[in-house]
């Protein structure tokens, strides 16, 4: 991790220990340890919560909803004249260009390398809106969020899959953007304290700062931060994966270096790692924060939000099996973190993915154009090609 280590010493698998790793968690691991005590006192000292918060557990059967809507808000690519299609319980809309017939091209979509989900779900007369990851940077998610016709004051949950800055970069800016219209308290899930941490981008093609989470602007816009190591109900209708255990073939590789300890505000607190990485001062990525989000779908299955998979796509999907109890699969959306493996590698998650047999493939931001081809001459049109305005409508 020093300045003069090698690339290969950085970008490389983990296994080192943390004391925010749990292991193996399922629906009856609720107390992970501690960590979420010691979580929300950290949260009450650095940000300012006025007391400790847990997010619900998940306890007892996980909610069945009638429809759930997944917007892609932005990905890496958009192809305005991609046509839709008709799917056995499945709509795909995709957005096209800013245009109408009362006015001239003006606006439109703003594609970064990035990612941000937007899902609307029902359950009987209930609605429920959550906002996934926000993208790189808040000029794409404001006016991408604005176009396809988001209203933040109807959000009632907002989900950080993890620490990376193409995932939290247009966060603060949405805040600010938005100041006044959020719901009071709003809750703000995030998998862990190492979300916080500042990060360095280690890996190709080019390395430098990569940023930390504004603890600042969570604490202004009166956000109700939920730390969510253990499997938790999100808006009441989705949930969260929590600590997503190594339980397959998956290596983790880390681009990212994260450092320890907070300065004038920033940063993530030391206290729960080990006092040998206290002492190292950082260490690669383990991505121990890291979660993905689902939602059950009535007589279909899960519908999981890997967000973008660090930790395996395949562990993530195996983990929001078990801590729901529900074994059928839908749908996986989301980054499949497949673009750094080599061909063998993309094989075996390809047979791992089908043995899990989803109805519907939806890989996109980091997965990769290698893996894209490969699931589509495997899984047919299960494979969907999803864009920055992509409208995936699951009933």
């Amino acid at each position: 991790m020093r300045a003069k280590a090698s690339e290969a010493s950085r970008w490389r698998d983990l296994s080192r220990p943390s004391r925010f790793r749990c292991v193996e968690p399922t629906r009856r691991d609720v107390t992970c340890g501690g960590a979420l005590a010691a979580f929300s006192l950290l949260l009450t000292d650095l940000i300012g919560t006025a007391s400790p918060v847990e997010a619900d557990a998940l306890a007892g059967p996980i909610p069945t909803l009638d429809r759930v809507a997944v917007r892609i808000v932005t990905e890496d690519y958009q192809f305005a004249v991609a046509p839709g299609r008709k799917e056995d319980g499945l709509v795909v809309e995709n957005f096209g260009w800013g245009i109408g017939p009362d006015h001239p091209p003006g606006r439109t979509l703003v594609s970064e390398f990035g990612l941000s989900m937007h899902v609307e779900s029902h359950r009987g007369d209930e609605t429920r809106q959550v906002l996934i990851d926000f993208g790189f940077t808040p000029e794409a998610l404001n006016n991408n969020l604005a176009l396809i016709g988001v209203q933040p004051a109807s959000l009632d949950a907002l989900v950080l899959s993890h620490g990376h800055y193409d995932h939290f970069g247009g966060l603060a800016g949405f805040l600010r953007n938005n100041a006044g219209q959020l719901k009071p308290k709003l809750p703000f899930y995030v998998g862990g304290e190492d979300a916080f941490c500042v990060r360095e981008w280690v890996a190709p093609p080019v390395k430098g700062n990569f940023g930390a989470i504004d603890r600042e602007a969570l604490k202004a816009a009166d956000l109700m931060v939920m730390s969510t190591p253990k499997p938790s109900l999100v808006g009441g209708h989705g949930f969260s994966s929590g600590r997503i255990a190594e339980q397959s073939f998956e290596k983790l590789k880390s681009p990212s270096v994260m450092k320890l300890g907070m300065d004038h505000g920033s940063g993530c607190s030391a206290a729960g790692f080990t006092d040998a990485e206290q002492k190292l001062g950082s260490l690669p990525d383990q991505f121990n924060h890291e979660i993905a989000t689902a939602f059950n779908l009535k007589d279909r299955g899960l519908i999981i939000l890997t967000s973008c998979s660090h930790r395996g796509v395949v562990n993530a999907v195996r983990q929001a099996q078990e801590v729901s109890g529900v074994k059928k699969v839908h749908a996986i959306i989301g980054g499949f973190h497949l673009a750094p493996y080599p061909p063998e590698y993309l094989a075996e998650t390809l047979s791992a993915l089908k043995e899990i047999g989803p109805d519907y493939l939806v890989p996109l931001h980091c997965s990769g154009e290698p893996f894209f081809e490969l699931a589509k001459g495997e899984f047919g049109p299960k494979v969907i090609r999803g864009y920055t305005g992509t409208r995936l409508d699951f009933s």
